[in-house]
């Protein structure tokens, strides 16, 4: 069953993002979902083929990982933002668990804020390590690699150029104050408290 392509339309009107950003942004998020299932209809048909020992297989499968991360990463992206303008509930799991784990709401404002700004292309990431019920802010390096392994994305930010480059030019940080203005918290606290807890 292919993967479909979700329709972030809402977001059109966000504050801090123009309409021509957005749909550029959704475009290559199709592009990803278009070259996932592509990727899997090629790797079946080497499968049925018998042709897995092949470097195209190879190939395939490694690019699987860049398809797949640049499809569902967007997915977390889009819908962990929000048209209003909102701040994050103080009497919430991940308001609490942020403190725990950062000494301060602002302490982990900072730190993610700091990991958007690092150089070079990727995702800042809020992830939650469920074996040592952990928050950590995660640089993703491009799609496939940074992750850490078993850690859940709560939040996540593209810092990609295509993200902020239309509306910001190069001044990134600008694009990360309008991006923290718009995070819809509602999400990220769904997206916490559904976690198992050990």
């Amino acid at each position: 069953m292919p993967y479909e392509t979700k329709n972030y339309d809402h977001l059109i009107g966000t504050p801090g993002f123009s309409e021509q950003i957005l749909k550029n942004h959704f475009t290559l998020y199709q592009g990803y979902v278009n070259n996932t299932n592509k990727v899997v209809d090629d790797l079946n048909a080497i499968v049925q083929a018998g042709r897995t020992s092949s470097t195209e297989f190879a190939e395939l499968k490694r690019r699987f990982a860049w398809e797949f991360n640049g499809m569902r990463l967007h997915e977390f992206y889009f819908g962990n933002m929000s048209k209003e303008t909102g701040q994050i509930d103080r009497d919430s799991l991940i308001f609490k668990a942020i403190v725990a784990n950062f000494g301060s709401y602002e302490n982990w404002a900072k730190d993610f804020r700091s990991v958007g700004s690092m150089r070079g292309v990727g995702w800042a990431t809020l992830c939650y390590d469920p074996q040592a019920r952990r928050l950590f802010n995660v640089w993703i390096n491009e799609h496939d690699a940074g992750h850490l392994a078993g850690a859940v994305i709560i939040l996540i930010m593209d810092v990609f150029e295509h993200a902020y480059m239309l509306d910001y030019g190069v001044k990134r940080a600008d694009y990360i104050e309008a991006f923290l203005k718009v995070v819809d918290w509602n999400v990220v606290q769904t997206r916490f408290s559904e976690l198992p807890r050990k």
